[in-house]
């Protein structure tokens, strides 16, 4: 891996301690770090954005506490 995309996929897992307040925040903020993991990985950063903004929401619903 690439010395960007070793700082692109650490940025994307700092970005995981920002929740968001509000449904739209959380599903923009997941939507941002999973685009940005999936290009670190050499994937699809659409279908990247769609897993991280699901994943987000689904864990801040859950875990409200921790966001």
């Amino acid at each position: 891996m690439g010395k960007s995309k070793t700082i692109l996929a650490m940025l994307a897992f700092a970005s995981l301690s920002a929740c968001g307040d509000t449904l739209a925040e959380q599903a923009i903020i997941g939507a941002g770090v999973g685009a940005v993991g999936a290009t670190a990985a050499d994937g699809d950063a659409i279908t990247g954005a769609a897993v991280g903004a699901a994943a987000n929401v689904a864990y801040c619903r859950k875990y409200p506490h921790r966001c």
